[in-house]
């Protein structure tokens, strides 16, 4: 069975791209999804995080996010840190979760906001990247997220340069409303399918 990474940067609409995906009948793993639910429930990625960061960082509800976020912000080995707790967690689940699925699809897919920098893709057969320009990522983020120009552009400064993703990927998807993605995505299902 072919697994296939699925990444794009903030507001480039790598989401949507899944969801057409899903209906088109293949299994959709969304990772940042799995990552956030793994720092409330699971004790291992918990007791780390408690350990590296204190007990403050959660709170009788859970995570504590905006704590949490005011330590990482601009702090690359608090993030380096967060990543190296949650993401062997998360690449444990997927490997788990693909299994499952193998004998029953032609592929899997695993949706990852960092893909690339993470390394993730070396453990995929096949990487997609969701492009749009940055003036109307960040224009979709606003409406999206109800937040300013520069909280977007600051979330953007911890994503690797699309242009250096292209030149990754085995294939990209233009969500840059200039052309339709339907078809595209239909050519790279038809290509997986083939296989």
């Amino acid at each position: 069975m072919i697994k296939v990474g699925v990444t794009g940067g903030i507001g480039s609409g790598k989401t949507l791209i899944c969801r057409v995906f899903e209906k088109l009948g293949i299994p959709v793993f969304y990772a940042d999804d799995e990552a956030k639910r793994l720092l409330d429930a699971d004790p291992v990625v918990k007791e780390a995080m408690m350990e590296y960061f204190g007990r403050d960082i959660y709170d009788d509800t859970g995570l504590r996010k905006a704590y949490l976020a005011s330590k990482i912000f601009n702090n690359q080995d608090a993030l380096s840190k967060v990543n190296s707790i949650v993401h062997p967690a998360v690449r444990q689940l997927f490997v788990g979760w693909a299994k499952e699925k193998e004998a029953a699809f032609p592929y899997v897919i695993e949706e990852a906001a960092i893909l690339f920098e993470s390394g993730v893709y070396k453990d995929l057969d096949f990487n997609i990247l969701v492009y749009a320009p940055e003036e109307l990522r960040i224009s979709r983020v606003i409406s999206r997220d109800n937040i300013d120009r520069e909280k977007v552009k600051a979330r953007m400064q911890h994503q690797m340069q699309d242009e250096e993703k292209i030149n990754m990927a085995d294939a990209v998807i233009y969500n840059d409303e200039s052309r339709l993605v339907l078809p595209q995505i239909l050519e790279i299902n038809k290509r997986l399918t083939r296989n």
